[in-house]
């Protein structure tokens, strides 16, 4: 973009009437009495900040808001977008909080954290369907199928969705349903390459990749292939707080935000490029980030093979709170299952891409 066509936009985002090629020397004047500084402050006065929570370390999951920031598509709407820096709270918590404006949210995150009271709603979705595995080592001959993984010792993250996600998988090929745990958080991943553990879950546009990079031989079953709905993985979540005082300004993110993913479809290298750029102390692998990237476009992860962008779809989100409400892992405030099946149109909404 050139000054100029920044100029252009700082004027447009403010209301005002833009002159043409002016300069600022002397006593030239824009739009009539208004002066050159005047005007650049009104701009400044309409430009909105709004602020974005991480739900993990930078990834390619994040890679859209990157791209709507340093593209200027935030600033071309009349934004000014911080991304904050990924730390020990989760985003969802941030959010509902009114800390950060918008999230980065898992699906099971806002389920959880919505039932129990958090003032969350989701409004774009990032992930058109489920990335997550179970994965294990491919010489493993013996796993031949979900229930072969009974008996095993699962790598695991310390949650009461993942007993209820891997038992569904087991029994729907006629296991048991039993297996040991053993938590060990991310790294699960050496112990699963060093035989320390059978299995474990894993994202497979993320570490899947990583995986693939290193050499690693793995084999996985999809958790829809065996009784467990698909869902969007990745949410952007807002508060009903903020976009009740706030109609205008989260319209204008969540379709920047659109606009910086189908570019990140569309423009992969470039996107790819950015990201790492905008995160050299972090992303140290730019092979990994755009291998990761091209999984989620082969995928159809960002835009499905029906050109879905952002959208979410009803018959999902029903099916999956369904699913987290019977399997017992939607609980209210004081910890205690939910016995009564919420309003799940309430979780999301897609009125602000328009």
């Amino acid at each position: 973009m050139t000054d100029l066509t920044r100029r252009q936009a700082f004027f447009l985002a403010a209301g005002l009437p833009f002159a043409g090629a002016i300069t600022c020397a002397g006593a030239i004047t824009c739009a009539g009495a208004i002066t050159c500084a005047g005007a650049a402050t009104s701009a400044r006065a309409a430009t909105q900040k709004i602020t974005v929570a991480l739900d993990w370390t930078i990834n390619t999951n994040h890679i859209g808001l990157f791209v709507a920031r340093d593209k200027g598509f935030y600033r071309d709407a009349g934004l000014d977008v911080e991304i904050l820096p990924y730390g020990d709270t989760g985003s969802g918590t941030l959010v509902a909080n009114r800390v950060a404006d918008f999230g980065i949210s898992g699906s099971l995150g806002l389920f959880t954290q919505k039932s129990a009271g958090a003032d969350l709603k989701a409004v774009y979705a990032v992930v058109q369907s489920e990335t997550g595995r179970v994965v294990f080592n491919a010489d493993r001959a013996a796993i031949k199928s979900p229930r072969n993984l009974d008996g095993l010792t699962y790598g695991g993250f310390g949650s009461a969705w993942e007993n209820a996600l891997i038992s569904t998988i087991i029994r729907h090929d006629g296991g048991k349903g039993d297996f040991s745990t053993v938590t060990l958080g991310t790294s699960a991943y050496e112990a699963l390459a060093n035989g320390a553990v059978d299995f474990t879950l894993e994202v497979s546009t993320w570490e899947g990749v990583e995986a693939e990079l290193k050499g690693l031989k793995q084999r996985s079953f999809r958790y829809a292939d065996y009784g467990v709905p698909d869902e969007h993985t990745t949410l952007i979540v807002s508060s009903s707080a903020f976009l009740a005082a706030n109609p205008k300004a989260a319209a204008a993110f969540v379709k920047a935000t659109q606009r910086g993913y189908a570019f990140a479809v569309d423009h992969a290298q470039e996107a790819g490029d950015l990201l790492i750029a905008a995160n050299k102390d972090t992303l140290t692998t730019p092979a990994l980030v755009h291998a990761s990237l091209k999984a989620l476009n082969d995928g159809h992860f960002l835009k499905s093979a029906q050109g879905v962008i952002g959208t979410m779809d009803k018959a999902k989100m029903e099916a999956m709170g369904s699913y987290l409400f019977a399997s017992g892992i939607l609980l209210d405030g004081n910890g205690k299952a939910l016995t009564a099946m919420p309003d799940f149109e309430a979780y999301y909404t897609n009125e602000f891409l328009g």
